[in-house]
């Protein structure tokens, strides 16, 4: 099982993401680790899913294309 810090490390996370392009979101909570199951963008200074206008309500540690 690969830890906390290799999961972090297999994202970006370090300087603002790539805006309007779909990435992959690494998150956290207070149970651990997870990607969210589809792809979000980065716009106007929040995330928000590639299909839906709503943002993001989670706790994103890193990015990376998918």
């Amino acid at each position: 099982m690969a830890t906390r810090q290799e999961r972090i490390d297999a994202f970006s996370h370090e300087g603002l993401p790539p805006a309007d392009q779909p990435l992959e979101l690494l998150c956290e909570d207070h149970v651990g680790t997870y990607v969210i199951p589809f792809l979000c963008r980065w716009s106007s200074g929040a995330w928000h899913g590639v299909d839906s206008a709503r943002p993001i309500e989670a706790t994103v540690v890193g990015w990376r294309v998918p």
